[in-house]
């Protein structure tokens, strides 16, 4: 009997610890499954709140991405507005530039033509006054040449005169010799 006290004690205590073993178990089962649960809910709270930052993220983003590309848009779209106007001002300028460059050939032209004509009335006023120093000059030789001939004429005729003898007084007679 001493050897069944081993094992009724031995078991008895075996029957104590499991009892405790499975009570605890269960009890460690119950709490794992509540801690796992818990887990679970906090992990599923997290993710949530994560998807919800992630999602006020992406919302954030995109309204950043929204707002920049608009911003972009606004200022190409200035640029672009900007640009035509320089444009628009340069083609101005050069409608104006283009217009007063015709007028400006057109007066040059005119002038030239002008010029043309004053050179021509130049050419022909210095041409007749040319023709008229010619004739002036040719008028003095000409009064010189018949100066001349006057001249020649009246030393001829006065010659002629002192040479002839109507011009000498007749001889008066000699007085009779006595």
């Amino acid at each position: 009997m001493k050897k069944w006290m081993y094992v009724i004690s031995v078991g008895s205590m075996l029957a104590v610890f499991l009892f405790f073993y499975t009570t605890h178990l269960k009890e460690a089962d119950i709490a794992e499954k509540a801690r796992i649960e818990k887990k679970a809910r906090e992990d599923a709270e997290i993710k949530a709140k994560k998807d919800e930052r992630e999602a006020q993220a992406r919302k954030d983003a995109a309204d950043r991405a929204a707002k920049r590309d608009a911003d972009e848009k606004e200022k190409e779209a200035q640029k672009v507005a900007a640009y035509k106007a320089d444009v628009k001002k340069i083609q101005d300028s050069l409608d104006d530039h283009n217009a007063k460059a015709d007028e400006y050939a057109k007066l040059i032209s005119r002038l030239d033509i002008e010029l043309n004509n004053l050179r021509a009335a130049k050419e022909r006023l210095n041409r007749d006054a040319f023709d008229v120093a010619k004739q002036v000059e040719a008028a003095r030789v000409e009064k010189r040449t018949s100066e001349l001939e006057i001249q020649r004429v009246t030393d001829m005729i006065a010659k002629r005169a002192v040479d002839s003898s109507l011009t000498r007084p007749p001889e008066l007679p000699k007085p009779p010799s006595s």
